[in-house]
């Protein structure tokens, strides 16, 4: 049962979107919330691009993207297409060539912003091929490159700008009775980008991309998307997430999972929930969970694992996990199962035994859903 029907307080109301397909995946409308990243490869080097989206669709990506800034890259980008597990956004800037490419190579969707690439009746061609392929778009703002009008009318990047940008390119593609589109405002700036995503949700039913652009290394950028995504999925708002940090795409996915796992909206491997230890700690916690969380990073399975140090509140979180382990005396600690206390376990044997039992688990809630 999902979570919030038992427990009506975590409960989000969702701002109602129409919907769209990236390839077999729906963003929008009631769809789960997508995980998307971007491939940091040259597109031209086929091999080692294709390599890197395996890996983060094994980690749990819907979607990615990939850059085709040149020619060369759209020939690459027909046979990365036909090896890609996961529908390909490619991500397109000014020349209109590039777009018709990729929609022509198999690209699920465009990201473009229609006013940056020429004239109306270039526009038409991107759209044209858009629709022969059956090829979604996404308006891609972004606050550092907003147009030069629009920084010389409002002085700087600011919300108004942004929507104001976002919502011109939505008119060129609806006068052109183009509807298959979803939309971004990002910025670095977590206040911007969150007041700019919800004017925009104010505006149009489009389906929205979220993301905090450029928000840094792996640590200050999980805490900067944690905090701008998180706020802006707590309000109801956004359809598919990008978490933009310096680090390998694979550890956008893990953050972009660990944000929607934490307010409940969509679960995938184990939730560890754990104590940051103390001198009353029965075990070395930290490089416990440190442990765990590298030996059960295969399972796919929503599972919760609670790794308290003693039994303060070991007991008590272990009566809201489906399997956990709380800290005693003489170097054992008791195993919970469902709730529920089961057995006592040495210090020296938990890792091993954790990890049987999340196993187990996993094999038990999979052979229930088929």
């Amino acid at each position: 049962m999902n979570i919030n029907q038992i427990r009506p307080w975590r409960n989000i109301e969702r701002r109602k979107s129409r919907q769209i397909m990236v390839g077999n995946v729906p963003v929008g409308g009631d769809a789960p919330i997508s995980v998307q990243t971007m491939t940091n490869t040259p597109t031209t080097d086929v091999k080692a691009t294709i390599s890197q989206i395996h890996d983060v669709a094994e980690a749990g990506a819907d979607i990615v993207r990939v850059s085709v800034p040149d020619e060369e890259s759209s020939r690459s980008l027909k046979e990365i297409v036909r090896e890609s597990p996961i529908p390909i956004v490619a991500d397109i800037h000014f020349h209109y060539r590039r777009g018709i490419e990729a929609a022509e190579g198999g690209a699920a969707c465009l990201r473009i912003n229609p006013g940056n690439i020429g004239s109306s009746e270039r526009v038409r061609e991107v759209i044209a091929a858009a629709i022969d392929n059956d090829c979604s778009m996404r308006i891609g703002v972004n606050a550092g490159s907003l147009e030069k009008h629009l920084l010389e009318k409002y002085g700087e990047p600011c919300p108004d700008a942004m929507v104001e940008s976002g919502m011109d390119h939505i008119r060129i593609l609806k006068d052109n009775d183009f509807h298959n589109f979803k939309i971004s405002v990002k910025a670095s700036d977590v206040f911007l980008a969150a007041t700019a995503y919800q004017q925009l949700a104010e505006l149009t039913d489009a389906p929205i991309h979220l993301g905090i652009t450029e928000a840094g290394g792996l640590k200050s950028g999980t805490i900067k998307s944690a905090i701008g995504l998180g706020n802006l999925l707590w309000m109801g708002i956004g359809d598919t997430i990008r978490v933009s940090i310096s680090a390998d795409p694979v550890e956008e996915v893990k953050v972009g999972y660990e944000i929607l796992k934490s307010l409940g909206i969509r679960n995938r491997g184990v939730t560890i929930i754990s104590c940051p230890s103390c001198a009353r700690q029965g075990f070395n916690v930290i490089k416990t969970v440190e442990k765990l969380e590298k030996r059960l990073e295969h399972i796919r399975t929503p599972i919760t694992l609670s790794i308290i140090g003693c039994v303060v509140n070991g007991p008590g979180e272990a009566l809201m996990t489906d399997i956990g382990f709380t800290g005693g005396g003489a170097g054992n600690g008791m195993v919970y199962l469902g709730g529920k206390a089961s057995h006592k376990l040495s210090n020296e044997q938990m890792i091993d035994h954790i990890v049987e039992e999340v196993e187990k688990q996993a094999s038990i809630i999979q052979a229930e859903e088929i």
